[in-house]
């Protein structure tokens, strides 16, 4: 046999063994990515759980410091409609918005149930008190996994190699779900 024909029948098997390893990591990158935009998408799915959990409960808490609190309209108005634009809110960008919203309105919620010692003595009121307490730290959790999974998945969207495998098949970035308020971001003063 003549050394070309060697050389082409090597070459030919060096292309076709490293076409078989191109295919592979193309399908492991691909499947990578899928997993990942699964893990987002289950973790928002826990967070959105334990929202409506609180979205559900918030109309109890604000009946019953109605009862004791009648002139706070305002306040129990404010935090009623935050609830209902958290529920309407599509996208994870509007939504970390508007439970921004929610949450403040709820700390001043419970700011006004501090003028109604009555109130914080209330059985029922301190029940769901520590309900919305535990959903709310439910509710972090659930984020800080959402965000874990959001920030691997665009990591990998972003990253070379396996950037060329995202953007042919339209893998898109999520948005974390973080504070928009700037106060918020701030560290309480306490003062004595």
């Amino acid at each position: 046999m003549p050394a070309w024909a060697i050389i082409l029948i090597v070459f030919g098997c060096l292309i076709v063994f490293l076409g078989i390893i191109f295919a592979i990591w193309w399908i492991s990158t691909y499947n990578g990515l899928i997993k990942l935009r699964n893990n987002a998408e289950e973790g928002y799915s826990t967070m959105d759980v334990s929202m409506k959990k609180r979205y559900d409960l918030i109309p109890n808490l604000v009946e019953t410091v109605k009862g004791f609190a009648k002139h706070e309209k305002e306040t129990l108005e404010g935090v009623m409609e935050a609830r209902y634009a958290c529920m309407s809110a599509n996208d994870p960008e509007e939504r970390a918005q508007k439970e921004n919203m929610l949450a403040g309105t709820l700390k001043t919620l419970f700011s006004v149930t501090e003028n109604y010692p009555q109130l914080k003595a209330d059985a029922n009121f301190n029940s769901l008190q520590n309900t919305l307490k535990e959903l709310e730290t439910e509710i972090a959790s659930s984020r800080k996994y959402y965000n874990g999974c959001v920030k691997m998945l665009n990591n990998k969207i972003e990253m070379f190699p396996s950037n060329l495998v995202a953007n042919h098949y339209h893998f898109e970035k999520k948005v974390l779900f973080e504070i928009v308020d700037e106060i918020e971001r701030q560290a309480p003063q306490v003062k004595f």
